[in-house]
């Protein structure tokens, strides 16, 4: 799935950090850039982008951005474009969100930030089909991303397994991977144990966060414990192990990102 995109910001300089991070998601398409209000209003009028990267507390006021745009653009749309708000302080976020805005990002804008956005994207996708009881096709990519964070960042997430008055307690990191079977998961951690949860996959896929990746319908990976990825045969490989999990077509879009993750990192090419 592509998003075109279009960045209206008034420093220059931020919209080309904005495109640069970008550039790097196959899925996103530049289409143009304004730096003020009425260059902005009237790319979107004219391109129609799938997304606009909105800059709305300025230093500086005579661009006029603000969210007011997004009231001028309900004045000539059936269909507003996603409006991903892009600035340095949080001040507007409640205002925003009351604008209907799919995100809030703080600049300076980190390229995690855009991954979790496309992941957003098109799993917001996904689920609207499955309201709508529409078949899901393979240009169609679904992928996981929880709805929101769960535990604030660098807190170790524990998950308490409930039955009949047992609690096990567990380690979110502990886990290498999770597999469906039928209303149950397995959650198979990095000892080799497994323990069976009463709850489905596509609840954990709302409850856990990245690095945790749905790969396919049945599986759900920690993309920490990923030692191979072998796109000809579609599998992943886990570290220390003989597994190797299938990833599907529709959620080939995640492993090209796991992908663009490792290469990002302090990595080398051989």
């Amino acid at each position: 799935m592509n998003y075109s995109y279009i960045i209206i910001d008034v420093n220059q300089e931020d919209v080309l950090k904005t495109k640069g991070i970008a550039d790097r998601f196959s899925e996103l398409e530049f289409l143009a850039s304004a730096n003020n209000y009425s260059e902005g209003l009237n790319l979107i009028l004219e391109h129609t982008p799938a997304l606009v990267f909105l800059e709305i507390d300025p230093a500086t006021t005579t661009s006029n951005l603000s969210l007011a745009l997004i009231n001028e653009l309900h004045r000539y749309l059936k269909v507003i474009p996603k409006i991903i708000v892009t600035t340095s302080k949080k001040d507007l976020a409640f205002e925003a969100i009351q604008h209907g805005v799919t995100d809030y990002l703080l600049k300076p804008l980190l390229r995690i930030d855009l991954i979790k956005l496309t992941l957003k994207l098109n799993k917001s996708k996904v689920e609207k089909a499955e309201d709508l009881n529409e078949p899901i096709f393979n240009d169609v990519k679904p992928v996981f991303l929880p709805q929101q964070e769960t535990v604030s960042q660098g807190q170790s997430l524990t998950l308490c397994i409930k039955s009949y008055g047992d609690y096990r307690y567990i380690d979110a990191k502990d886990i290498c991977y999770l597999r469906a079977d039928n209303n149950s998961t397995d959650l198979h951690l990095y000892n080799g144990e497994m323990i069976t949860a009463f709850k489905t996959l596509k609840h954990f896929e709302g409850v856990l966060s990245y690095p945790f990746i749905r790969i396919h319908n049945s599986y759900i990976v920690n993309r920490n414990y990923i030692s191979r990825i072998h796109s000809g045969n579609s599998v992943c490989y886990i570290k220390n192990s003989a597994v190797k999990l299938p990833f599907s077509k529709s959620y080939k879009v995640n492993i090209d990102l796991i992908i663009s993750e490792f290469a990002n990192g302090n990595y080398l090419e051989i």
